[in-house]
């Protein structure tokens, strides 16, 4: 039966709203900086917060043998921004209800979207040390984000980090960690997620996957510790860990931590529930 005026224009309100389209009547503006729930395409993304040489490309590596995760290299979302570069391009966004915040929100769901579709798979789980900075905007960008919060003991990961930039004095090398370790903190504090332990992770890497699967709700795959047999690409620099531990293909033990704890990341140590080993003298 075809439906005219009034009718079929109830008809297409109703089509609409039931694939998940938020409406407003006419002369209405949501707020700016947020994407509507009909605009996002990717759902319940993950977010691996940590901090850098903490073991997430590990992590990664192992989440993304699973037959329905996806794992990207690092994407680096906070650094892919879009400006509105006149007026005009100002009215026009404003007269679409949007501002340059959500035109960058779509940006980020776009490649997202890209990603995952053309993994095959249905579900993203991204991985990007700086993305701890961005927690916040994270969850405007997708309220039903969820977050693994990847720790290791801050004197170890000091460790990793300064094998890596031995030009990089110690204090440098531990200002560089505390910030990253203070922005994990925070999002720890104020939102919910699952904390992931990068020890626990080499020596038991079954049974914290397995953790992870269930958190993630996708059931746990014993391939996904034969990581090595699938392509992950990122290993190299600025896309995730390329050292040859990570190259092996298998889960390896990490070295102990340092016998002391630089000054500076002991508070951070104990918050994360680390013994903390302090410096002598």
């Amino acid at each position: 039966m075809r439906r005219t005026g009034v009718a079929a224009k109830r008809f297409a309100l109703r089509v609409l709203r039931a694939r998940g389209y938020e409406l407003r009547r006419a002369g209405s503006r949501p707020r700016r900086d947020v994407l509507l729930a009909g605009d996002r395409l990717v759902r319940a993304p993950a977010f691996i917060l940590c901090s850098v040489r903490s073991g997430s490309t590990l992590l990664r590596v192992l989440l993304d043998s699973h037959s329905e995760i996806h794992s990207p290299p690092e994407l680096h979302l906070r650094d892919l921004v879009v400006e509105s570069r006149s007026d005009y391009s100002d009215r026009a966004l404003k007269a679409l209800g949007l501002d340059v915040t959500a035109l960058q929100y779509l940006l980020w769901d776009r490649l997202l979207h890209r990603e995952l579709s053309e993994s095959g798979k249905r579900l993203l789980v991204n991985k990007t040390p700086s993305d701890v900075f961005i927690a916040d905007r994270l969850l405007d960008c997708w309220p039903d984000a969820r977050f693994i919060y990847l720790l290791r003991h801050p004197a170890a990961i000091a460790a990793s980090r300064h094998a890596v930039r031995p030009q990089d004095s110690a204090e440098r090398n531990a200002e560089m960690v505390l910030r990253y370790g203070d922005a994990l903190e925070r999002a720890r504090r104020v939102h919910p997620g699952l904390d992931v332990r990068y020890e626990e992770l080499a020596a038991d890497p079954a049974r914290v996957t397995r953790d992870v699967c269930e958190y993630l709700g996708v059931p746990w795959e014993p391939s996904m510790l034969e990581y090595g047999r699938f392509d992950h690409g990122g290993y190299r620099a600025g896309l995730g860990d390329w050292k040859e531990k990570i190259r092996s293909g298998h889960v390896q033990a990490p070295p102990p931590p340092p016998e002391e704890t630089p000054p500076r990341l002991v508070e951070l140590a104990a918050a994360w529930g680390y013994a903390v080993a302090r410096p002598s003298g």
